[in-house]
């Protein structure tokens, strides 16, 4: 309900006053009021639910700017063209079903309510569904996020793995009601047969994105050996459709899961002109879910016709060789001599050989028997070799005694000259010369009268004693 009250110059007979453009209405009134009294509170949520009354459901345009995910997982973002701002939030539970990631700068519609913050006096949209504003902003933000991807190196051909040539187990993402599980599976059957796990998923709209990336991760989190057996190559496919419906594929959680699965993945998500940005995450991209499978496997009749034609070429091939060495064989045969001449030349050799090896015998003996009788005739007998031992020790024991004798008197001699020298340079011959050799208190000897001091003990050696003696008077 909206109120007006009467103009204040009927009431007062004064005109309201103008100051830059807004209006300061000053009057005296001496009448009652009838405007009814309002709490702040009762007027913020007044105009709460005027607004959320009016406009319970809005599509608004505009540019995200300060988009931003709180800890508790609600986003909060701003709206603006080029002359206005509109605060937006997005709940948890919503923000997880749109169908694009917000990110900065990007041009969307949010269809929502708007409502107020009673707290700060503010109004916001609360974003129920988000869209891109037309496919060139939808084009613009899939090549920022292909350039963001790339430089991460999400795409590097290195990362690329090899195809399994035969693989025993192939996992299937898709969705499990449409025609792309039944050509993928008729053409596999054609082919090669093989063991195929699907795994079910939605492949467009909301929840899409987070159900293919989960099953990629899970086919990569299966055992190797067990009841489900992790696939030896995952096929991702979908049938073709708009821009809109491959967004799943595009989004930044499907192509990491791709880049990251170390089982080979093959990607065939539309028909050969659509492009998704899981295709230069996969290890290999397949134009339709059926050439997928066409590259999941070779063709069955094709490897039976190698085989047969690698073994009928054995076949051949063996036969050849063995009239080869048939052929060969017949040569030697014919060049061969009979066995029995080939054994009466070897007979009359052994014959030959053996009375050879009789003469060399005898020879052999007599030589020995002359070699010994030499020998036999030098070799000395053990009693003169006793003798001849006893004669040399007796000649090595008088030779010893006799150096040890002169090796003594040697020794007297030298000790005797020493014991000479000695005598001579010994400082008592110098005291018989009629000389003394002074020591001071501790016994060492005294050279200079500066060394000593008045009532010193010293000592003084004489040839025939020692006097002791206290100094007196020093120079």
């Amino acid at each position: 309900m909206i109120i007006i009250s009467p103009a204040p110059e009927k009431l007062t007979g004064h005109k309201p006053r103008c100051h830059q453009g807004s209006f300061d209405v000053i009057w005296r009134m001496t009448i009652g009021n009838n405007i009814p009294e309002l709490t702040v509170s009762e007027l913020a949520f007044s105009l709460k639910r005027t607004l959320e009354d009016t406009y319970a459901r809005v599509r608004v345009r505009g540019e995200l700017s300060k988009v931003k995910v709180h800890t508790s997982g609600h986003l909060y973002s701003d709206l603006k063209d080029a002359d206005s701002v509109l605060n937006i939030i997005c709940w948890k539970g919503t923000l997880a079903k749109l169908a694009i990631r917000p990110e900065e700068g990007l041009d969307v519609i949010c269809t929502g309510r708007i409502t107020s913050y009673p707290a700060r006096s503010n109004y916001q949209m609360v974003v129920e569904h988000m869209e891109l504003a037309g496919a060139g902003a939808l084009l613009k933000m899939l090549e920022d996020r292909k350039k963001r991807l790339a430089a991460e190196g999400l795409f590097d051909p290195a990362r690329k793995k090899k195809l399994p040539y035969l693989p025993e187990v192939i996992g299937v993402v898709t969705s499990p009601t449409g025609a792309v599980i039944r050509d993928i599976l008729h053409r596999l059957h054609d082919r090669f047969p093989r063991q195929v796990l699907v795994w079910p998923v939605r492949v467009q709209g909301d929840g899409a994105a987070q159900e293919i990336a989960a099953a990629i991760d899970g086919f990569n989190a299966l055992p190797e050996q067990g009841k489900i057996r992790r696939p030896d190559l995952v096929i991702v496919a979908r049938g073709g459709g708009s821009l809109e419906d491959l967004m799943p594929f595009n989004e930044e959680n499907v192509v990491r899961a791709a880049a990251n699965s170390f089982i080979p993945l093959i990607s065939a998500v539309g028909h050969e002109t659509d492009t998704t940005l899981i295709d230069f995450a996969a290890d290999l991209r397949a134009p339709t879910p059926t050439a997928a499978a066409e590259m999941a496997v070779p063709e069955r009749i094709q490897i039976q016709a190698f085989v047969e034609d690698c073994s009928r070429r054995l076949s051949q091939s063996l036969g050849r060789q063995i009239g080869i060495k048939r052929d060969h064989l017949g040569h030697l045969v014919a060049r061969m001599a009979s066995p029995e001449r080939l054994l009466e030349l070897r007979s009359q050799k052994l014959d030959h050989l053996s009375s050879r090896l009789s003469h060399s015998l005898e020879r052999r003996s007599q030589l020995a028997s002359q070699s010994l009788i030499k020998l036999s005739s030098r070799l000395i007998s053990p009693q003169q070799k006793i003798d001849m031992a006893a004669k040399s020790l007796d000649f090595i024991s008088d030779r010893l005694g006799r150096s040890f004798s002169h090796y003594i008197r040697a020794e007297d001699n030298k000790l005797q000259s020493l014991s000479q020298l000695l005598e001579v340079l010994s400082f008592k011959s110098v005291l018989g010369r009629g000389y003394a050799l002074i020591r001071d208190s501790g016994g060492k000897p005294l050279t200079s009268a500066a060394g000593i001091h008045k009532n010193d003990r010293i000592s003084i050696e004489l040839k025939d004693g020692v006097l002791h003696s206290v100094v007196e008077e020093t120079p």
